[in-house]
């Protein structure tokens, strides 16, 4: 059976990639939509073509992933495509956001990715495709979003390291890197504080970004990055001195 696992599938950017991938191939037998809403993940399920089967489950959890390895080994499916988009994101200093909160994004976006990427990949078929959902924060360190953008130069990072170790198995790890995407992220990342403006000036939809995600990914592209200001902001973070780029940024406070 070839499978498509998508987290996060509830909301955003990964129901978009749900809405996308289905029926985009013709030997994909199931989605597997894993999130917590189970009442918006039925939802999809009838939106879509493809037959899918709901993983209602706090991946953050122990024992539903415990639970989750078992459903693995049952159905000994041949994953074609991991889709890692469960996250979220807090803006606000480091001293003013609980610490509750900043170690659950640490669980949410490093250990709960690292940990189902690593149960699924006995289960990638040969030329499978890994998309791990990171983001332009892991560009470069961002003030009042500092947890949230260590996580994703953490997700960047281990994504490009198994994309080199996975290339003997023909399997490709992409790491989609967009700035500002319009979905309900912000709802809870602007809980504490708001967005630079100017970074809203920059926001392009979820269909955009999964669209492109996907071409790179069939294209084997270790890394996806959405719009020509971020593609800037990339090269930028790579040419300009960590402290020059503080100082352009603080500018816009």
């Amino acid at each position: 059976m070839n499978i498509t696992i998508i987290t996060g599938a509830s909301s955003g950017i990964g129901r978009e990639f749900a809405v996308q991938l289905d029926g985009l191939f013709s030997n994909m037998d199931e989605i597997w939509l894993v999130a917590r809403r189970k009442e918006r993940l039925e939802e999809l399920r009838c939106r879509l073509k493809t037959r899918c089967r709901i993983i209602d489950m706090d991946i953050t959890d122990p024992v539903y992933m415990r639970q989750f390895s078992e459903i693995l080994k049952i159905a000994r499916p041949r994953i074609c495509m991991l889709v890692n988009c469960a996250g979220f994101g807090l803006m606000g200093a480091v001293d003013m956001l609980s610490l509750e909160e900043q170690l659950s994004m640490i669980d949410l976006n490093c250990r709960a990715l690292t940990d189902m990427t690593y149960r699924c990949l006995p289960y990638m078929r040969k030329n499978g495709r890994i998309i791990q959902l990171a983001s332009s924060a892991a560009f470069l360190p961002q003030e009042n979003f500092a947890v949230y953008a260590a996580t994703k130069s953490y997700v960047l990072s281990f994504s490009r390291a198994l994309h080199e170790e996975l290339k003997g198995r023909g399997v490709c790890v992409t790491s989609v890197c967009p700035g500002p995407v319009d979905t309900e992220f912000f709802q809870i990342a602007e809980k504490y504080g708001k967005t630079l403006a100017v970074k809203k000036l920059t926001m392009v939809s979820p269909q955009r970004v999964v669209r492109k995600a996907i071409r790179d990914s069939g294209k084997k592209e270790p890394l996806s990055v959405c719009s020509l200001p971020i593609q800037a902001f990339q090269v930028l973070s790579k040419v300009l001195p960590n402290r020059m780029l503080f100082g352009m940024m603080r500018l816009f406070h």
